[in-house]
């Protein structure tokens, strides 16, 4: 049985299987993680057998790398190179297509593909808080994303706490981790030990309830939950990176003018890799094409990066033509100025920016640096 609540669980592995099922089963696209190609993947999945059971990663600045675990446990990895970014603000979508008729009118229409229905199976605190920071961007303002609306109103979000932080990670610094925040309709919490393979599930919303009511599933015992309780405040205390214990804010506003970004900015390729894979980035440009008849054209969006050179790019020239003005325009406003725009952090922890760049460039360290830099301008000044 579930608590009297009907709000806390346990399940085993059967259950995680029945949990697919029940959420496909109510028309969702049920997307999790999975091996594929040398890495941990999020991609549509039928079953529990196709999440990575058994298999972990081992990260660092600009490496990956897949490997066996002996525990078999299924979500004890740290933050592959997608997001659900992906399928909520995805890469490349059309907004409309035009056609000339036989009478040479232009017709032109709008993308009316219907949005998917998702279940998301697998979302980290990390990401979790990141698509909130999206919902902000993308369905508050002036200047609401109905496409994005459209895909995020219907999606069942299944968070997984984190009890496997990787060397990369600093969600402690950021507060959106290990432990889960709001946001999600269930969470799970994986435990393994001599009791058994099972994951604590906890309803975070009334469709999470129902959903927990159809599984096979037991009360939540004191064991288990003291177990995953345990898990989460263990990999609090085993973050591999940190942010310096400062305003993140203030530093980025009192060093814009930092002999560290030159330093950077000499290591940069301004490959834009980082905002790729960022949970938050959303910028997007617009792109026209037609056909060779010159009868038909579309226009789609797709993301866009602040690395490029040509984002900023007005008549006279780009308003950012170097590479140290473009790395600090993208880190000062993900640790600072966000704030000003949408009242939190851009940055959320997960490291992916780290583990991503070609040339293992650190937001962290970066951050570090900045701040050390500082401290010796103002022990000059106090001089």
């Amino acid at each position: 049985m579930v608590d009297d609540d009907g709000t806390v669980a346990v399940i085993d592995k059967g259950g995680l299987d029945a949990l697919i099922a029940v959420l496909a089963g109510r028309g969702r696209t049920v997307v999790g993680p999975t091996v594929r190609d040398g890495a941990i993947v999020l991609a549509e999945i039928s079953g529990g057998a196709q999440l990575p059971y058994g298999w972990g990663v081992e990260l660092e600045a600009g490496t990956y790398r897949l490997v066996a675990r002996e525990d078999g446990a299924a979500f004890a990895h740290s933050a592959g190179p997608q997001s659900w970014k992906t399928f909520l603000h995805p890469p490349r979508v059309r907004e409309w297509s035009a056609d000339r008729t036989a009478d040479g009118e232009l017709v032109v229409t709008g993308d009316a593909t219907p949005p998917p229905s998702y279940a998301f199976l697998g979302v980290r605190p990390c990401d979790l808080r990141a698509i909130a920071v999206q919902d902000r961007v993308l369905t508050g303002g002036r200047y609401a994303d109905p496409a994005y609306r459209g895909r995020r109103t219907g999606a069942f979000l299944v968070a997984v706490e984190c009890t496997e932080p990787g060397a990369t990670c600093f969600c402690v610094s950021m507060g959106t981790g290990p432990a889960v925040g709001p946001g999600y309709d269930l969470a799970l919490t994986e435990v393994l030990d001599t009791d058994g393979h099972r994951f604590l599930v906890r309803a975070g919303s009334e469709e999470g309830e129902t959903v927990l009511a159809e599984l096979p599933r037991r009360a939540a015992d004191p064991t288990t939950r003291s177990a995953a309780r345990d898990r989460v405040a263990e990999a609090a205390d085993r973050m591999g990176r940190s942010m310096p214990p400062v305003d993140l804010q203030a530093l980025m506003r009192e060093t814009l003018d930092a002999e560290r970004w030159d330093d950077v900015a000499a290591r940069c390729l301004t490959c834009g890799n980082c905002t790729m894979v960022c949970p938050t980035c959303f910028c997007t440009t617009a792109e026209d094409v037609t056909d060779l008849t010159g009868d038909h054209a579309e226009r789609w969006r797709h993301w866009e990066s602040c690395f490029d050179r040509d984002f900023t790019h007005l008549p006279s020239g780009p308003v950012r033509d170097s590479p140290r003005s473009r790395y600090r325009q993208w880190a000062t406003h993900k640790l600072g100025t966000w704030y000003d725009q949408f009242g939190s952090s851009g940055c959320v922890g997960c490291g992916r920016c780290i583990v991503w760049c070609p040339v293992g460039i650190d937001i962290t360290e970066e951050a570090h640096a900045l701040n050390r830099e500082r401290a010796r301008g103002l022990g000059e000044g106090a001089g």
